[in-house]
């Protein structure tokens, strides 16, 4: 008999081989090795594929299994005839080079049809799947240290693969006549960092992720708040070069512009301006492909360099505000106010519409640069219907 057998086929008499399991055995096997990096192997085709096999005469049923105080679960071992072809078909696999057609060249052979806005978010999104499936592999080997040495190839060649990728990534992204500019949110998501409006107006905010550190006190007095921004900027500043100077990462991206989550229990210490009692979460906006673990590698940097306690205190939050209201203001922070009460005062209660998050802001001007009258602030509150 030929050893012409699926891939599918192949890797599950490969476990057969190993030792005799049931069904439910090999789906548990299949999930903890992450085999389904490299094989499509459906939980409802085990059976379909044990079927096959067993018509060849390349498995047998071994007995049965308890299965927890109900059915027995059939378990399958491999024949005599099913060792050699499983050996056969391996070795066949090892040694020729077998074509692949990944879909994304399929894309890319397309591209010229698609607005080149549009391709560099597919191109951000394809990195910050690789960033996770990255991820997902290393932490799935982690947790495996004594898996047998053709276990920790298979996770080594995965990880090769991906790897590999990300780095053409990085290099198409920012290279030749059609580099990729940098990441920038304010370009990716102009309604919310470019907005025009001068007046209060609705908008969608779909989730972000944010580098984001918490504290309360007066943000122009208090130290705290004071180490809390030089925190966020040194963990955004080592994610950004770390990102530009990988191979194995998204690619380079812009800064973004400092934001504040504001709140109090007694609402009313904004409007009195009595600063010593505003709770706040500051934040910097990131890429879709930054991870946690390119966080944790980030502050652990930026701590040995900048010798800021608050640095370890810097985590990722992220934020789907959803259906907003939202308003250009220009001038002096301590000038927000009217519109503050306009908009809890008439504008939300006129369109049946209460506040449901955390106001929010988004400095988009330098304020040691910018003299106050022409500071530029983005002011965002999430809202909702009023109940019945």
């Amino acid at each position: 008999m030929k050893p012409d057998l699926s891939a599918a086929e192949l890797t599950l008499l490969g476990l057969l081989v190993e030792r005799p399991r049931h069904g439910y055995e090999l789906e548990a096997v299949i999930t903890e090795r992450g085999m389904r990096e490299w094989t499509e192997i459906g939980f409802s085709s085990i059976y379909y594929l044990l079927t096959k096999l067993r018509e060849r005469g390349l498995i047998v049923p071994d007995g049965a299994a308890p299965a927890g105080g109900g059915k027995a679960r059939k378990v399958y071992a491999a024949t005599d005839e099913g060792r050699r072809v499983c050996a056969l078909a391996a070795e066949r696999a090892i040694a020729e080079i077998h074509p692949v057609f990944p879909r994304v060249l399929v894309g890319l052979a397309n591209q010229p049809a698609v607005a080149p806005e549009d391709v560099r978010a597919a191109l951000d999104r394809r990195a910050a799947a690789l960033a996770e499936r990255v991820e997902t592999v290393r932490r799935t080997a982690a947790e495996q240290p004594h898996a047998p040495e053709f276990v920790r190839a298979i996770f080594d060649f995965t990880l090769s693969q991906l790897t590999a990728e990300q780095a053409w990534l990085a290099r198409y992204r920012s290279a030749g006549e059609t580099a990729v500019a940098p990441y920038d949110v304010k370009r990716e998501h102009k309604a919310l960092y470019a907005p025009k409006n001068t007046a209060w107006d609705l908008v969608d905010v779909p989730e972000q992720r944010f580098l984001a550190v918490d504290g309360t006190g007066d943000p122009n007095t208090a130290p705290a708040y004071a180490r809390a921004v030089e925190a966020l900027y040194a963990v955004a500043y080592t994610l950004k070069f770390a990102s530009k100077g990988s191979a194995g990462s998204g690619g380079d991206f812009v800064v973004g512009p400092l934001e504040g989550l504001w709140w109090s229990p007694d609402p009313g210490v904004f409007t009195s301006r009595a600063k010593d009692a505003w709770n706040w979460t500051m934040l910097i906006s990131l890429p879709p492909w930054i991870t946690g673990a390119m966080i944790e590698d980030a502050r652990c940097t930026a701590l040995a360099k900048k010798k800021n306690p608050v640095i370890s205190e810097v985590r990722r939050l992220t934020l789907h505000e959803g259906r907003s209201a939202q308003v250009l203001h220009i001038g002096s922070y301590d000038d927000e106010t009217p519109l503050m009460t306009e908009l809890h005062g008439s504008y939300l209660g006129a369109r049946g519409l209460r506040p449901t998050g955390t106001h929010h802001e988004v400095y988009l001007s330098d304020p040691r640069r910018t003299a106050p009258e022409k500071l530029r602030t983005v002011l965002r509150q999430p809202v909702g219907p009023h109940g019945p």
